[in-house]
């Protein structure tokens, strides 16, 4: 995982433990994963859209949100990022 990405699950995982106040991500978590699932489909979506009429920015943008709500599910889910890339592995033979 590159380093920004671990960081980033390794701060949404430590949210879901130790849930601060006024805090995106645990607010997330409180909702419940079919709440997050929503959030997810809702970001894949909006960059399905970014890449048919918008910019390349505003597509990185939507990117990082999609990827970002996607590492909350599998926190929330108790699914590690470890999980996600060793099934990539396999998929690279």
């Amino acid at each position: 995982m590159s380093d920004v990405l671990n960081a980033l699950y390794q701060t949404i995982v430590a949210r879901k433990e130790n849930p601060p106040p006024n805090s995106y991500t645990a607010k997330l978590f409180a909702a419940g994963d079919i709440e997050i699932a929503k959030k997810v489909g809702e970001e894949a979506i909006e960059v399905i859209v970014a890449s048919c009429k918008e910019s390349d920015e505003r597509l990185a943008s939507e990117s990082a949100d999609l990827i970002y709500h996607l590492l909350v599910l599998l926190a929330a889910r108790g699914v590690d990022w470890r999980a996600v890339e060793a099934e990539l592995e396999k998929r690279k033979k």
